[in-house]
């Protein structure tokens, strides 16, 4: 059985997005993206799955600092949707209610259900970890916002589906391994992760890029970061349609690579299908 790795508590949606993608794997809670990291290196996982962005909420700083000197290979991409619901303990409705109890992210993702039903919002440190109290403490009054998987752990009864905002809250997930994911070149479909620094010269990041534009390489993603404390982003981790190999993106890296003092391939894999979907 697959063991794949996750940041968060059993329940969380990290652990949604594991089971979706892996029906039947074995999922492994950590408490942090380093952690879950570190259970690939160590042979307690085969696989981790590493939220790094979502359409609400942008990007996930932790996995962008910690991707870099990871160690592991992106091998997929996974897309879960966020589907908050309110839940609370068996024999309770909604009019009981007083407190909500969920993570910051998903609290500011439904204002509309705490204005309609008068609650007090309550932080927690995550959603999963909001049910299990609630679970815990047995109490009417008391909701939480979380995933559908997390009232299953619990026992807890959905009282409303779909509570939050914005339907297109999806967050996007890198699936990672110890070793990279074995793709012939001129597949379509495929995608290609990249680390690279340019040189803190003027224009640098414009010549770097134009590569890609005149070879027809389509960047889906783009990302910078600081390095060392300074203010000067000269590091940046794209995602990019293509194989090393093809012949566009092969021209666009080596156009690159005038302008860059470091290149990596981070990954090379099938790009999901909910892109096509999501059109």
């Amino acid at each position: 059985m697959t063991r794949i790795a996750f940041q968060g508590e059993r329940g969380a949606y990290s652990d949604l997005a594991c089971r979706t993608a892996y029906p039947g794997c074995e999922t492994v809670p950590c408490d942090t993206f380093a952690i879950a990291i570190e259970t690939v290196h160590d042979g307690g996982a085969r696989l981790a799955m590493l939220a790094c962005e979502n359409s609400l909420a942008g990007r996930v700083p932790d996995i962008h600092a910690l991707l870099p000197g990871a160690g592991l290979h992106i091998i997929g991409e996974h897309f879960q949707r966020v589907e908050h619901c309110l839940m609370g303990v068996p024999g309770a409705d909604i009019t009981d209610f007083r407190r909500l109890h969920t993570h910051p992210v998903a609290m500011g993702q439904v204002r509309k259900l705490i204005r309609e039903l008068e609650l007090q919002p309550v932080i927690q440190a995550d959603t999963a970890g909001a049910a299990a109290l609630v679970a815990g403490w047995g109490r009417k009054e008391e909701a939480a916002v979380a995933s559908s998987l997390a009232a299953e752990l619990n026992g807890l009864c959905i009282l409303r589906r779909n509570v939050e905002d914005a339907a297109h809250n999806t967050t996007r997930f890198y699936i990672a391994a110890a070793e990279p994911k074995r793709i012939a070149p001129g597949i379509a479909g495929t995608m290609t992760t990249l680390l690279f620094r340019v040189r803190n010269v003027p224009a640098a990041l414009y010549k770097a890029m134009g590569g890609f534009a005149t070879n027809g390489v389509n960047m889906t993603r783009l990302e910078s970061y600081m390095l060392d404390g300074a203010f000067t982003a000269t590091q940046f981790m794209a995602d990019v349609d293509g194989h090393p190999d093809d012949i566009g993106l092969r021209r666009a890296l080596d156009e690159l690579g005038f302008f860059s003092d470091e290149l990596r391939i981070l990954g090379v894999y099938p790009r999901s299908a909910f892109r096509e979907r999501a059109g």
